[in-house]
């Protein structure tokens, strides 16, 4: 482990090949695997253990704050935990340069970043920290390094990196950066042996990333050095955040680090290695992950099949049945139903895009959205009224909050609700209730130890999320008409 190396996790892979289970308010670095760990915890985890500098730093979208605490805390990590929070995407160049101006103030110039995506299975752990080893080798000579993995079958969905001459023992440098291929011509960089997939991990000191950026990008380095100066600094219970002006990010260039540096520097090196590596890219990967049954199917839930072969079911909350079919990817969630052929699975991003083009609430979010004190599944939305099933964690407490247009009943399934109601503040307990007028300033707390569960019907003659007024907020969100 090195106390000279800070890793720096990319937390902004929307994974819309991962439809309907990885959406823009819960995107892939957030869906739980079959063990039951998010991709970013496994990513977390794995960054911890190779480093004993004592701090992790993830650049992440704002939105995704406290789902990103709830996956972090979980872990029990004793690194400090450092955030970087975009006001929105703007690809992996200003993310890598951020996090380097975060580092140099925590660390200075010599530090090592270690960036990863956060969205990514490695499943060799010991040969990542050996490849992290080598790596930081060539990091130390001056050279911007990527981990360069040895193709396994000619993937056409990769970039490729074509190695020069050999850098000792550690690694090569980079000859060349190819886009991704035809299969004939994947075909062909993997029987070269020169040839390796474009893992979009990295390793260079602080120094080193600034001096080239400067050389190569230097309206990119200006523009990203004028959005951190804008930016604000706060402290949360276990965490240190920076939190970056929306106004001044959007003049920065969005662009990958490889297109505006690696592709262009001439003090770019390669570390190759094997480390059980996948990209979790489409369903057909995740369906790798599942043990087979003797027919070579793949199910996650209760699913009953007759003559039916090599297909992935995952079905947690109803029962799926399959009669006869071959090579098919079903994906069952509470409001999306996914039927591809694996040899298609990489089409699923069409159907997301379409999504997104219509405004769709299946391409926004679950029916469940999580909040930070919490989570809400919409049971039933019809005209005049809604019903949510609201978990409170412990400890934690809605907004002061009131609606212009909506009233709510309230009744305690299980645990005690702590309620402001107008001018009153009681308890209720299992099978209590209370009702809320329209416009009355109302609050929920959970005072207890286990989760509290209620269910919520609002009546009124508009139920948007954004009829909302907030008056006190223990989690610092304004009163602009933010959903609770």
């Amino acid at each position: 482990m090195s106390s000279n190396l800070v890793p720096c996790i990319i937390a902004g892979g929307s994974g819309t090949r991962l439809w309907p289970v990885s959406r823009y308010t819960m995107p892939k670095p957030f869906i739980r695997l079959h063990d039951d760990e998010t991709l970013l915890q496994k990513t977390l985890r794995r960054a911890a253990a190779v480093t004993d500098s004592g701090k992790l730093l993830t650049v992440v979208n704002r939105e995704l704050l406290f789902r990103f605490l709830d996956d972090y805390r979980a872990l029990q990590l004793q690194e400090d935990c450092e955030l970087v929070l975009e006001p929105f995407g703007r690809n992996t160049a200003a993310a890598v340069l951020l996090c380097a101006l975060r580092v140099r103030e925590l660390c200075g110039g010599q530090a090592q970043l270690l960036v990863l995506p956060a969205d990514h299975l490695i499943q060799d752990e010991p040969a990542f920290a050996e490849a992290v080893r080598r790596a930081q080798e060539l990091a130390g000579q001056g050279y911007l390094v990527t981990f360069g993995l040895q193709p396994e079958y000619p993937e056409t969905g990769f970039g490729y990196i074509r190695t020069g001459d050999a850098l000792g023992e550690a690694g090569y440098q980079v000859a060349e950066f190819l886009e991704k291929p035809e299969l004939e011509l994947a075909q062909e960089f993997v029987a070269s042996g020169s040839h390796l997939w474009n893992s979009g991990m990295f390793c260079m000191s602080v120094d080193t990333l600034l001096t080239e950026a400067e050389r190569y990008v230097p309206s990119l380095l200006q523009s990203v050095e004028a959005c951190w100066q804008q930016g604000q600094h706060a402290s949360g219970q276990d965490y240190e955040q920076v939190e970056l002006d929306a106004e001044t990010f959007a003049m920065v260039e969005d662009v990958s680090i490889d297109i505006a540096l690696m592709e262009r520097s001439d003090r770019v090196a390669v570390v190759p290695c094997r480390l059980g590596w996948s990209d979790i890219g489409s369903w057909q990967a995740v369906s790798s992950l599942a043990p087979a049954d003797e027919q070579g199917n793949r199910i996650q839930g209760e699913v009953i099949l007759h003559d039916t072969r090599n297909c992935y079911i995952d079905s947690p909350s109803r029962l799926t049945a399959a009669v006869g079919v071959e090579g098919l990817m079903v994906v069952d969630t509470p409001d999306a139903l996914l039927i591809a052929h694996e040899d298609r699975s990489q089409e699923v991003k069409v159907i997301a895009e379409r999504l997104k083009e219509k405004g769709h609430p299946a391409f926004l979010g679950h029916l469940t959205t999580v909040r930070p004190w919490g989570t809400y599944t919409v049971l039933r939305d019809d005209d005049g009224y809604k019903i949510k099933r609201i978990v409170v964690k412990p400890g934690a407490s809605l907004s002061l909050q009131a609606h212009h247009h909506r009233s709510e009943h309230w009744i305690v399934v299980s645990g005690t609700a702590e309620v402001v109601n107008g001018e009153h503040s009681f308890l209720l307990r299992t099978n209590e209730s209370t009702f809320i007028r329209i416009g009355e300033k109302h609050r929920l707390s959970n005072p207890g130890l286990i989760e509290l569960v209620l269910i919520e019907v609002q009546c009124g003659e508009y139920l948007g999320e954004d009829d909302i007024v907030r008056y006190e907020d223990v989690y610092g969100r304004d009163t602009s008409g933010e959903p609770v």
